[in-house]
């Protein structure tokens, strides 16, 4: 752990010896609206790797030490993302997709294959990151499952969290089971269970129907309840269920 990650934990009191993290053991606060939309100022733990809410910081941290003994050396590829980030990253991929000739609903089914509705990201509350192992050579895009598999780079990462990442509080979010539905397999995206399941309760009781469209989004016209409830049951809700309860 640098000096920076170190000083801003202990600060807030909440260094703790590199062991497994409870998952029942939490000091949990329900977010407000905005936040489980990605907006307002949450409290999070900002490092040069990262951006986490302060109990996932934590975890993480034993979790890197832990997997550093073993070789592993854990490289943050995306952790906390606010709605205008999100918003960002959904103008230039329906940009690019309706350039391409794909019709406005199209492309949307094309940018939810992986990405997902701003204002829906499980980004937004501080609790899920992409990792990958930095101390392996890999060319191009990380966020490739194939690169988690077979003779890819980060197979020992992959088995390693397989093994022990349940046990800080770490669950793969898009798994690949064989009849999930909604976003595709991610080998690289972990959400810290203790705060993230909490989270997601609330964030059920929320209208998106009604929030998206009236944020005004690239294609939100294409929102209709049908899509979104399809979207809701798919997308947000066919992830892991470990994750569910």
């Amino acid at each position: 752990m640098n000096r920076r990650t170190f000083s801003k934990l202990s600060a807030l009191g909440i260094i703790a010896a590199s062991a497994p993290v409870n998952a029942t053991n939490t000091f949990f606060n329900i977010l407000s609206k905005n936040e489980l939309l990605g907006k307002g100022s949450p409290a999070l733990i900002e490092t040069v790797s990262y951006k986490l809410r302060p109990e996932a910081a934590k975890a993480y941290e034993n979790m890197r030490s832990a997997a550093a003994k073993d070789g592993i050396d854990f490289k943050v590829v995306s952790s906390y993302r606010d709605y205008n980030h999100q918003n960002r990253i959904w103008e230039r991929k329906y940009r690019k997709f309706i350039k391409s000739g794909l019709t406005p609903i199209k492309a949307i089914e094309k940018i939810i294959e992986y990405s997902t509705i701003p204002g829906t990201s499980r980004h937004h509350w501080g609790t899920d990151l992409d990792i990958v192992d930095g101390s392996k050579n890999a060319n191009g895009d990380l966020l490739v499952p194939s690169k988690f598999h077979g003779d890819g780079p980060f197979c020992k990462f992959k088995l390693w969290m397989n093994e022990n990442a349940n046990a800080y509080g770490f669950y793969l979010v898009y798994t690949d089971t064989y009849h999930r539905k909604g976003f595709k397999y991610e080998p690289w995206h972990y959400s810290y269970k203790p705060l993230s399941l909490e989270y997601l309760h609330e964030y059920k009781k929320l209208d998106i129907l009604k929030i998206l469209q009236s944020n005004r989004l690239m294609g939100s016209d294409n929102f209709t309840t049908t899509f979104v409830d399809r979207y809701l049951k798919d997308n947000v809700l066919d992830i892991n269920p470990d994750l569910l309860s």
